[in-house]
């Protein structure tokens, strides 16, 4: 029987997750699997970047190994980008002249980062931050610099400048918008992290339009802003933003949309069919999903159409929790209070500097959004409770309020949530699956993670290692489901009641248990901006 000749374009974090989905597939044996990666080595984990800066090596970052490829049949070249597509002979062309023909073309192409055309740009020092090269580059730089900037104060900014503090550097942030991360937090929750940053020494200068780059008094560039200002660096970092590398497609005239990306549909296939466009490459419903985990669903429904399934991709949650420089930050959902009528909570402690903000349906019912600074440990909860549609409880402040005898905000326990909870939403693990593996036997981790051999890498990117390191669990922890990832994994036996009558199910705490109401304001959102909020 001929095989059926799946070529994937790009070995990133996505290319390799789908390229893991076709081999656990049912229908693995029919597939004969090519991938071309650019880069020098395979898939590696670029959401862990900065932990190159503290110690770990490319080996520490890698995914996968060219023995595991070998022996799992999986044919894969190295240093080899493709420079065209010709749909109507099924081949693509690569920059060395080989031609590589296919049944189905997977693009998991990603994205490039964004650098600003400003004059001075490409001078030396002036660099990037995506590849194990890239950090290379940086950290030659870093030798003979003493002062460095980052262009960007998103969440990959903020990462970068993490990566220069640790590298011994003077480090600023020069941001366009008025506040950091302004496309995850509203003004309040800015604010804070501005001032939690510039505690650490890093020096933020925002609404700052950088108009060029030219030779520096006292360091060995200056940046002129619009404002007539200007600040003197050593090395200049762009970290303002990706964009799809949708090239490939524009050449053989795939559909791409208006502003970048290659136009797929539902089961992420292209304007031809036997066509996909997987990950940050990919433009659904005109947009591009920037997480990994969107990423890997769309791996998981391109690998299930491929074999015949009916998977669809519908959207995904862009929900995200991290630390930035030391700080917490996190983000779900509707977190500017954009939804019309949309109602707010906002907690803030000055002193410790802690910003929370709920952001509830117009009925008061329903977890639309949520910001967090300062302090994400409820982000757990709040994440389940608004993707599964739960209702708040009737005085929504105990979600984010410290209980007055100083312990945390009260908790949902894990047999409050449904089966369909997701636990991990980067490999798309629901608790469901987890009490399955459970209910047959499977109750120690070693044997859960045989029982889900197709989510074996859920180990590394998303918790515990082969020991069950629940320090590293914690500190990057599925989505920031680290204690229900606990619950389930090392203390089954009482996380498996079908409703939500469990000890530490109810969202409500005993009376009294709460600070007074009314050291809140109940607020309504307007085009998501909060007016006169009377905080702590």
């Amino acid at each position: 029987m001929k095989k059926t000749k799946i070529l994937v374009v790009g070995n990133g974090m996505v290319g390799h997750k789908l390229i893991e989905n076709l081999l656990n597939s049912p229908k693995a044996a029919q597939f004969d699997l090519v991938t071309f990666a650019e880069e020098p080595r395979l898939a590696y984990d670029r959401v862990q970047l900065s932990a190159y800066f503290s110690g770990s090596t490319a080996a520490d970052l890698m995914l996968t190994s060219e023995e595991y490829y070998r022996s799992n049949g999986v044919n894969y070249v190295l240093n080899e980008q493709v420079i065209e597509i010709q749909p109507e002979k099924n081949c693509v062309i690569t920059a060395s002249g080989r031609t590589e023909s296919y049944d189905k073309l997977v693009l998991a192409t990603g994205s490039y980062p964004f650098v600003p055309p400003l004059p001075g740009r490409d001078q030396p020092h002036c660099l990037v931050y995506r590849t194990i090269e890239d950090l290379e580059a940086i950290t030659a730089s870093a030798a003979v610099s003493k002062i460095g900037v980052v262009v960007g104060g998103g969440l990959l900014g903020l990462e970068a400048a993490n990566a220069l503090k640790n590298l011994g550097l003077e480090t600023h942030v020069v941001e366009f918008a008025p506040r950091l991360m302004a496309v995850q937090l509203n003004e309040g929750g800015g604010q804070v992290l501005r001032k939690k940053i510039e505690k650490l020494d890093v020096k933020v200068h925002t609404e700052k339009n950088t108009q060029e780059i030219v030779a520096g008094e006292k360091c060995r560039y200056r940046m002129n802003f619009s404002d007539g200002s200007f600040l003197e660096t050593d090395m200049i970092l762009f970290s303002a933003g990706i964009r799809p590398r949708d090239e490939l497609a524009r050449k053989a005239n795939i559909s791409v949309g208006e502003r970048g990306g290659i136009v797929v549909n539902n089961f992420c296939q292209t304007s031809v069919d036997n066509i996909y466009a997987v990950g940050e490459c990919a433009l659904w419903s005109n947009r591009i999903f920037g997480l990994v985990a969107p990423g890997y669903q769309m791996a998981k429904v391109a690998a299930s159409h491929i074999g015949g399934g009916a998977d669809q991709f519908t959207g995904a949650d862009m929900s995200t929790k991290l630390k930035l420089l030391g700080v917490e930050v996190a983000s779900i959902g509707d977190a500017h209070a954009r939804t019309p009528g949309s109602l707010s909570y906002v907690y803030q402690d000055g002193i410790n500097e802690i910003y929370k903000r709920l952001v509830l349906s117009p009925d008061g019912k329903k977890l639309i959004g949520a910001v967090l600074v300062g302090d994400a440990s409820v982000y757990g909860n709040l994440l389940q409770i608004c993707l599964n549609g739960m209702d708040v409880p009737a005085a929504p402040e105990q979600l984010i309020v410290p209980a007055s005898d100083g312990q945390a905000a009260t908790g949902l326990g894990v047999d409050a949530l449904p089966e369909t909870a997701t636990i991990c939403s980067c490999h798309d693990v629901s608790k469901g699956a987890i009490c399955c593996a459970v209910r047959d036997g499977a109750t120690t981790i070693g044997a859960i993670k045989k029982y889900h051999q197709s989510r074996h890498r859920l180990w590394r990117l998303c918790g515990t290692g082969d020991s069950g390191d629940e320090q590293r669990t914690h500190q990057i922890g599925c989505g920031g489901q680290y204690r229900y990832l606990r619950a389930l994994f090392l203390h089954p036996a009482g996380a498996f009641s079908s409703g939500a009558g469990g000890k530490n199910s109810d969202l409500r705490s005993a009376a009294g248990k709460t600070r007074p109401r009314s050291r809140l304001r109940y607020l309504q959102a307007g085009g998501g901006v909060d007016s006169g909020e009377l905080l702590e």
